[in-house]
């Protein structure tokens, strides 16, 4: 199915600006009909999607640009490709670990409140009962 700039920009959920200022980055690059209005596909769609996938990943947009530079020139720079998917991924695994230990602190911490919070209640039923 084809569809022109405004259905794509429904299809995708991005506004026309962003679709036209990812076509001038070089992240998308449509094709023209006879009257020279932009026409995107389906591989386009699937396409879009990715790109929104690699800018969730935190990928820099520069990258983003080379990636798609590769994928438009064609199945031989796959192994180039494949390198910036991996960087990325190690990339994702080193803040993955930082988050880790993030959460750990906070639930070390989250312990110890708690545990102070066990102790003041003993400490009030334990005065309670003496002051009964």
């Amino acid at each position: 199915m084809d569809y022109g700039i405004g259905e794509f920009a429904k299809v995708t959920n991005l506004s026309i600006d962003t679709i036209r200022y990812y076509e001038k980055q070089g992240l998308i690059k449509p094709n023209r009909d006879e009257n020279n209005r932009r026409i995107y596909n389906e591989c386009d769609v699937g396409w879009i999607d990715f790109i929104k996938k690699l800018k969730m990943t935190g990928m820099k947009l520069k990258d983003i640009k080379y990636y798609s530079q590769l994928r438009y020139e064609g199945d031989h720079t796959i192994d180039k490709r494949l390198e910036l998917l991996y960087e990325q991924a190690d990339i994702l695994f080193i803040k993955q670990r930082e988050v880790a230990e993030h959460i750990k602190y906070l639930y070390n911490k989250i312990d110890i409140y708690n545990e102070k919070l066990v102790q003041q209640k003993k400490k009030q039923k334990d005065d309670n009962l003496k002051s009964a």
